[in-house]
């Protein structure tokens, strides 16, 4: 079965075992997380959300990405040149289970 699920404000295609990296939640590793916002379920589609379909994983790791750079610059303006870094912080989930 495959599913898309909403979390965080963005959209996951996730199947049964598959790895996601989403936002920080507030779970601890090793523990079980269960997503209702279920989009659609293989080619059924909800208006907006499948009612009775919940997608069960488990939180593997909270960390945080590779830092990028944000970088400001202004033509002739030597004074205002600004580098900053971001590390985003994340939650890696592996999906265990798809409820229909």
């Amino acid at each position: 079965m495959n599913a898309v699920i909403k979390v965080g404000g963005k959209q996951y295609y996730v199947s049964e075992g598959s790895e996601i990296f989403v936002e920080k939640l507030n779970a601890e590793e090793g523990n079980t997380v269960e997503f209702n916002q279920v989009l659609m379920l293989d080619k059924k589609v909800g208006s907006p959300y499948l009612a009775g379909v919940t997608v069960e994983g488990e939180v593997l790791k909270n960390g945080k990405a590779k830092k990028i750079k944000v970088f400001k610059y202004k033509c002739k303006d030597r004074s205002n040149r600004k580098m900053q870094g971001h590390r985003q912080p994340y939650t890696k989930i592996k999906i265990t289970k798809i409820n229909a």
